[in-house]
């Protein structure tokens, strides 16, 4: 750390300093309470999703036991053919977000395969989507822990670190102007009392 300059031009640039830290950090703690906000509806987000994997989950082992049954093959009958993520800024942070899922039904005899394939058919297409969902939820989520940890970090680097810094080098070199201008006067006044004598 450079030493401090007790100086008027040093003065003017700390209370300058100040004045930007002061401006800069009711932003930078507004983007975090937005960052935060945004965090917890990702969260939330995130957790929905998951709860609608294991209600899917549940219905299979409960409604479809059959699904056991090796002999049937069901191999390649639902499959993702694309997904398309877009990109949503939030407060400078960009963040994947899924806009369109294309599931592709392999086509299949509904007299050659048990009526129940129809059933499992819906439940596949449905955990398909929830995991991409969950994916891209998931990745959501961890930008915006990144963010709101980078974020948090500036702010308290301002509020606990930069502005108390700075206010104590601006006492410091008022108090030191305030003695050396102290100093002169008295200074002066014995100048003047001994060229009166």
């Amino acid at each position: 750390m450079a030493r401090l300059s007790l100086s008027k031009t040093a003065l003017h640039k700390e209370t300058a300093l100040l004045k930007r830290y002061r401006q800069y950090l009711p932003s930078l703690d507004l983007k975090r309470q937005q960052l935060l906000i945004e965090r917890y509806k990702a969260t939330a987000k995130l957790a929905e999703t998951e709860q609608m994997m294991q209600q899917c989950r549940d219905f299979v082992s409960k409604e479809l036991p059959m699904l056991s049954d090796t002999r049937i093959d069901l191999h390649g009958l639902v499959t993702v053919s694309a997904v398309q993520v877009g990109d949503e800024n939030i407060v400078g942070i960009h963040v994947p977000v899924l806009e369109h899922i294309d599931i592709h039904i392999q086509p299949y005899s509904t007299y050659a395969k048990p009526h129940w394939v129809d059933a499992v058919v819906i439940q596949l297409t449905r955990m398909m989507e929830l995991k991409i969902r969950s994916r891209i939820d998931r990745q959501r989520l961890e930008i915006l822990d990144v963010a709101v940890k980078k974020v948090t970090q500036r702010v308290n680097l301002f509020d606990k670190l930069l502005i108390p810094r700075t206010e104590q080098n601006i006492k410091k070199i008022r108090i030191f102007l305030s003695d050396t201008e102290r100093a002169n006067v008295v200074r002066a006044k014995i100048t003047k009392q001994k060229r009166q004598h």
